[in-house]
């Protein structure tokens, strides 16, 4: 057994904090993985982990070589992925970050349909309405819906996302409608916990585009944009929501909107990455097929709001740093 494959055992039970748990992550035995490690530490003549009935724990060598031979593994991964760009081959696993409601919607088959056109990349997709750190948690990339503010990352733009403020029909008729984003301190808030803006949406003024904060308050929060959609459709609220969660809602006349003119138009959905000295080629692949996805994807089924005379198309390929 090669010295490669003994040191990916040892790193995915410090990872996974144990034998039990790597063995679930990787597939393969509890006792396999033991085998591998206890080979490694023979192979060394040194003891990398204090083994208890409970718990695992790494010793001073095992601290030293665990930072090591993570760098190693890294750079041959690195390696790797060049060989397979230099021959135009993209294969490998893709771990994917996506909020829980871009997965559960029309949005969500962009996914499906890359794993149909590319069979050879294996994709990991984790579905969180909370933002992750990419690099602490080992994402490779994040697909978000937000108005991107991050400099520690690269993003490439996919779409563009409006967002529209929804309320019952029956709420709107009888607390009346609101004509100015300062007007809407004194309606009821369904507040969206995992969204930036939180309880301070940012308006846009139509005549001076200087931007309008205001502080919302209501009865109802929750982290989960589907869950917001059900509490303003219980007449809970004016909710600010993504277009696309609320659109068959707007179409059907269960749910009306507000303040249209005064929606800014600044967020979009991203692909966002950590930057690397080396880009692995399934990863611009992946991001590649998305951003094609959706410019061909028609804004009907994307949820979008037709566009303002004169408005143009955001470009596909912007980049924030």
């Amino acid at each position: 057994m090669d010295t490669l494959t003994r040191m990916r055992a040892f790193l995915a039970v410090i990872e996974n904090e144990g034998f039990s748990a790597a063995a679930r992550k990787t597939g393969r035995s509890k006792a396999l993985l033991s085998k591998y490690v206890r080979e490694l530490e023979d192979e060394l003549g040194v003891l990398l982990i204090n083994r208890t009935t409970r718990q695992i724990a790494l010793t001073a060598a095992g601290e030293v070589y665990v930072r090591r031979a993570g760098v190693i593994l890294s750079d041959l991964e690195s390696l790797n992925e060049e060989a397979r760009e230099a021959t135009g081959e993209a294969k490998g696993r893709i771990r994917v970050s996506a909020a829980r409601t871009f997965g559960d919607a029309e949005l969500g088959h962009s996914l499906v349909d890359f794993a149909k056109a590319f069979p050879e990349i294996a994709l990991d997709i984790h579905l969180d309405d909370n933002f992750v750190n990419l690099v602490e948690e080992g994402f490779d990339v994040a697909i978000r819906m937000t108005r991107l503010n991050d400099s520690a990352m690269i993003a490439r733009r996919l779409a563009s996302l409006d967002f529209v403020i929804v309320a019952s029909p029956d709420l709107v008729e009888r607390l009346g409608r609101p004509t100015h984003p300062s007007d809407i301190v004194d309606y009821p808030a369904v507040i969206d916990s995992n969204s930036r803006m939180f309880s301070n949406w940012m308006f846009r003024d139509p005549q001076s585009l200087e931007q309008i904060a205001v502080a919302v308050s209501g009865q109802f929060t929750a982290n989960s944009p589907v869950t917001v959609r059900a509490a303003a459709l219980a007449g809970l609220g004016f909710a600010l929501s993504p277009s696309f969660v609320v659109r068959e809602d707007l179409e059907n006349g269960r749910l009306v909107t507000v303040l249209d003119e005064y929606m800014s138009s600044e967020a979009g959905i991203y692909a966002v990455f950590p930057h690397r000295r080396h880009l692995p080629a399934r990863v611009r692949v992946f991001v590649d097929f998305l951003a094609e996805w959706f410019k061909k994807c028609n804004r009907r089924q994307m949820g979008e709001a037709p566009r303002k005379s004169g408005e143009t198309e955001p470009a596909q390929s912007d980049r924030v740093a």
